[in-house]
């Protein structure tokens, strides 16, 4: 009888101590509500220039006829070509009306920097051949990953050929769940 009024004793005081041990913890300081409820984001707002060549016989050739368009392309803090160069643009995109909604249609977009190093993906199913176009990003990695967001791809100069045109392209980037703000 005396083992179960001891065994019974103990069951009660481990049940006391962890139902106390629940109440009277402290909770977690949090810094503000508004940080929990939006994640971080980031505005960029970059160029997509000719990359610089030594022969014009390297020059893509856009032809009326072709049925996948491949462009390799540099990305630039300013509209200049001689603005410092931070990445590369790069894309395969089908134009067919059978591949138009692939998802093989990515322009991916290159970051070296001190600040930035990775890359993101950005979905080109929706071109319509507009001076602007809104395309959306789906991922990324390095410095970018995890990213969700817009891409506004709007023609900065009115060349003869598309292939010789510049781009501006502002990013609103989302990063779900990163506890610390993103420089920017």
């Amino acid at each position: 009888m005396l083992a179960r009024v001891i065994f019974c004793s103990t069951v009660s005081l481990a049940i006391l101590a962890v139902v106390l041990l629940a109440f009277l913890s402290p909770i977690p300081h949090r810094k503000s509500s508004q940080s929990h409820t939006r994640p971080p984001w980031l505005a960029l707002s970059l160029y997509l220039q000719q990359p610089h060549t030594i022969s014009s016989s390297s020059q893509p050739v856009a032809r009326s006829d072709a049925e996948a368009f491949i462009f390799h392309r540099t990305l630039t803090e300013g509209p200049e070509n001689t603005s410092r160069v931070v990445g590369k643009a790069q894309s395969f995109i089908v134009p067919v009306e059978d591949f138009a909604h692939s998802a093989f249609n990515i322009i991916y977009l290159t970051f070296d920097t001190s600040e930035y190093s990775g890359s993101l993906s950005v979905e080109a199913k929706h071109v319509a051949h507009r001076d602007a176009e809104q395309l959306t990003v789906v991922g990324g990695t390095g410095s970018f990953a995890f990213a969700r967001g817009l891409a506004v791809f709007a023609q900065t100069d009115h060349q003869p050929s598309d292939m010789d045109a510049s781009y501006r392209v502002k990013l609103q980037l989302r990063f779900p769940n990163r506890s610390q703000t993103i420089p920017g």
